[in-house]
């Protein structure tokens, strides 16, 4: 076991989102932006950006892994590009306004058809459907979330069936 192998999970967790070069066995060496660090492998996910806008991935395996050094802190606008890499295009696509536009449309669809629906949390942006069932944003089907599998599946049916004759 190699000394990144030996580092605790908030170790891992501290090189996040951090621009770095990785020394791998056999002097294979490795730069780009952490995404994410294997828990159980300890495997090092690096995203690269090339100049078209696409995302070059690479996985350095843990037990290969001999050094790796911080090249470069984080910054807002590169942790928002991180984060969005995994995520679906559909929904990157939503501005601010958009995504408001969406929870309002979605919560008077819901009243109309006599759902219980409150919005929830600080900022507003959950939608609450009876107490047992949370909406995020972008509010499709997939962002529903309930202890209740019969709730949730069916309100995910009724928001499709929703969102397809919008469209």
């Amino acid at each position: 076991m190699n000394d990144w192998q030996r580092k605790s999970a908030l170790d891992w967790a501290s090189y996040v989102n951090k621009l770095v070069k990785v020394v791998a066995v056999e002097k294979h060496e490795y730069e780009g932006w952490v995404v994410t660090v294997d828990p159980v492998s300890t495997s090092i996910v690096l995203a690269t950006f090339l100049e078209n806008e696409e995302v070059s991935i690479s996985v350095v395996m843990g037990h290969a892994v001999q050094e790796v050094e911080i090249l470069k802190e984080e910054d807002s606008e590169m942790k928002q590009r991180l984060s969005c890499i995994f995520t679906p295009e559909e929904s990157k696509a939503y501005s601010p306004e958009e995504l408001e536009k969406r929870k309002k449309d979605l919560k008077t669809w819901l009243e109309t058809n006599h759902i219980p629906v409150t919005e929830q949390g600080k900022s507003g942006r959950t939608l609450c459907v009876a107490g047992v069932l949370t909406i995020d944003p972008p509010y499709g089907p997939e962002e529903c979330s309930s202890s209740n599998e019969i709730i949730l599946s069916r309100v995910q049916g009724l928001i499709q069936g929703y969102l397809e004759k919008q469209q």
